[in-house]
């Protein structure tokens, strides 16, 4: 990447689309800009920082290309801190190919991974927190997701940083006169003083870990199994939490034979739904490896919905029968588990299997996909089970990610040691090594000291066009 390059990209997902959109980035921005641009208006200037120009796009002869609305906006106030040109096409990918061809035509040459995110932290446009949350932000699957990204974006991370290091800072000052002037060493550095604010510190960055863990299941996701006998209505059942028709139903036993996953949205939480093949004895090959893989999702997922039909007669045997190889009913855990008694608007011509599945432990559900009773207590129920007691994410605390998670778990880790230091009587001038260190940690989250190798690693993983 060289600053003096003007780069180009198409900023829009891959497609067809309504609209397309071309940004070009760089020193030959908004001259490359008004080279492809031809307004209709008589007496036209040239582009206006911050407004829509419509006009006609033009390739590099000369050529209309496209209908098109264009903006200018000037460095250093630009997303990139770099004059921006960006052109509102129709979203066809042929006319945003030629865009980026006259744009390459002129000198401009492709965009990297990342490289307007990585151009404006290198402007000082935002700190490395802030870059990593631009990706987040695009590749949040629901709103709580969104909102996590959000926050870090507008710099509240970076703030929270900013305090832990001042804190921090004020101690070193203090380690700092106790190593000028040994002979007032003890007026300089008052060890209860200092390790309670030291406490202080460390109790501020165990916040910011402890909120990545709640977190960790609104930025990931979790996987939760459908799993049970053939005709329990599993598949009936998934398409009812999706709403579509995703999985095949019929009244033909082994109709699923392979699993099928979707994502489900349950208040925010991202959910892998995987429906999976009836449970039975068969000899089919195809059928085998299909129950061989759901038993590796059941040990997988963190939560399992046991589904069996609840118009039929239940035998207790089926508890130790086996789902699939050396699994059964039985040997699942009920802390992960919930029990969904299915087609309960039929019904039950026999034992009721809800009695049976509560007896042996099971969290017991009713439900009907054919009617949708009782599906928004599973919702509730299933994401309940899934977060266990941290539901709620935290509302006054940024949400580090894992690398800035890592960094604040190493500084930390660096204050406990110095603690544990000053209690030993270590002097102070080595234990302003380990101060220093913890600061460089808290630095390294907002990219003031930052290696190369870590940052062309943050944004190569982005995509191209951000």
């Amino acid at each position: 990447m060289r600053a003096e390059d003007t780069i180009v990209a198409v900023v829009t997902p891959p497609g067809r689309g309504g609209v397309g959109i071309v940004r070009l980035s760089g020193p030959d921005a908004l001259a490359m800009g008004q080279r492809l641009f031809s307004s209709p208006r008589t007496g036209f200037a040239g582009f206006k920082p911050y407004r829509l120009h419509h006009g006609t796009l033009l390739d590099a002869t000369g050529r209309h290309l496209d209908d098109v609305l264009a903006a200018y906006m000037p460095g250093p106030g630009s997303y990139t801190g770099e004059d921006v040109v960006e052109f509102n096409c129709h979203g066809s990918p042929a006319i945003l190919r030629a865009l980026v061809g006259a744009a390459l035509s002129l000198g401009a040459r492709h965009a990297a991974p990342g490289e307007f995110t990585k151009r404006a932290f290198l402007a000082g446009r935002m700190d490395l927190s802030q870059a990593q949350a631009v990706a987040e932000l695009v590749a949040a699957d629901t709103l709580a997701g969104a909102g996590l990204a959000l926050s870090r974006l507008e710099g509240l991370m970076a703030r929270r940083v900013g305090e832990l290091r001042s804190r921090l800072e004020g101690l070193r000052m203090s380690i700092c006169l106790a190593v000028d002037f040994p002979e007032d060493e003890g007026e300089c550095l008052d060890p209860p003083g200092f390790l309670a604010a030291l406490a202080e510190v460390m109790d501020h960055m165990g916040l910011l870990i402890a909120a990545h863990g709640r977190a960790r299941p609104f930025r990931e996701g979790e996987l939760a199994v459908l799993a049970g006998p053939v005709n329990a209505g599993k598949s009936s059942l998934m398409n009812a939490l999706i709403g579509r028709e995703r999985a095949i139903v019929c009244d033909v036993p082994g109709t699923t034979r392979d699993f099928l996953e979707e994502q489900l949205d349950l208040d925010g939480l991202p959910v892998r739904l995987v429906d999976t093949a009836g449970l039975r004895e068969t000899d089919d090959p195809v059928e085998r490896e299909g129950l061989s893989r759901c038993a590796r999702l059941l040990s997988e997922s963190r939560a399992v919905l046991l589904v069996v039909d609840g118009s039929k007669d239940f035998d207790p045997s089926e508890l130790s029968g086996a789902l699939s190889g050396d699994c059964s009913i039985a040997s699942l855990d009920p802390a992960r588990t919930l029990a969904v008694v299915n087609k309960c608007d039929l019904a039950p011509a026999g034992r009721d299997p809800a009695h049976v599945l509560a007896e042996a432990g099971f969290t017991v559900l009713r439900v009907s996909a054919r009617t949708g009773h009782g599906l928004e207590e599973l919702c509730r129920t299933l994401r309940a089970r899934l977060l266990g007691a941290d539901a709620a994410l935290p509302e006054s605390e940024p949400v580090p990610n894992d690398r800035e998670c890592a960094l604040l778990a190493q500084a930390r880790e660096e204050l406990s040691l110095l603690a544990a230091d000053l209690e030993a009587g270590v002097p102070p001038d080595l234990l302003g090594v380990r101060l220093e260190t913890a600061c460089s940690h808290l630095a390294s989250i907002t990219g003031e000291i930052t290696p190369d190798g870590v940052l062309n690693a943050v944004f190569d993983g982005f995509c191209i066009g951000k």
